[in-house]
């Protein structure tokens, strides 16, 4: 026996636990109906108990290997020591290249201090020079006499053997 309501869904579906039925009500004329049942069985899936479960046993492998790779920290801090010397060294190193630039750099003012001034004492002598009076010297110069004329001829000797 069936029971033909016309104001519910043909298409209703009907839950009865880890399945669902559906059932569709066919009227082809007055006084008969047909039904039909599908049946849809629906699963739980475990994909996500599987994925949570990898993930677990991934942190707690690192957990492990974080807390057992701590033994090893005396290596690690002097390590640590000579890292800190290391860099109190190269500190040093560099303080010191720079006091030495500053006392280069200071040494090259004092030698352009000097040049400028050199320069500038030959130009105040240079101007000292213009400004003065030409000074005038005279003298008594001798007239040169020319060599008496000789009446024979000239004889030319070498110096050295020709042969």
């Amino acid at each position: 026996m069936t029971q033909y309501d016309p104001n519910l869904d043909p298409r209703r579906p009907i839950d009865t636990g880890d399945h669902v039925d559906t059932v569709e009500t066919i009227v082809t004329g007055p006084g008969v109906v047909t039904e039909s049942v599908e049946r849809v069985v629906v699963r739980e899936s475990n994909t996500g108990w599987w994925i949570a479960g990898i993930l677990g046993g991934v942190v707690l492998v690192a957990v492990l290997w974080i807390l057992f790779a701590r033994g090893s920290a005396p290596e690690t801090d002097e390590a640590l020591l000579d890292a800190r010397l290391d860099a109190a060294e190269a500190q040093a190193q560099r303080d010191a290249a720079l006091v030495q630039g500053q006392v280069a750099g200071a040494q090259a003012s004092v030698d352009v201090a000097r040049a400028n001034a050199a320069a500038a004492d030959a130009q105040a002598r240079a101007a000292e020079a213009r400004a003065a009076e030409p000074v005038i010297i005279e003298r008594e110069v001798p007239v040169p006499v020319p060599a008496p004329a000789s009446t024979g001829p000239a004889v030319v000797s070498p110096t050295a053997p020709q042969n």
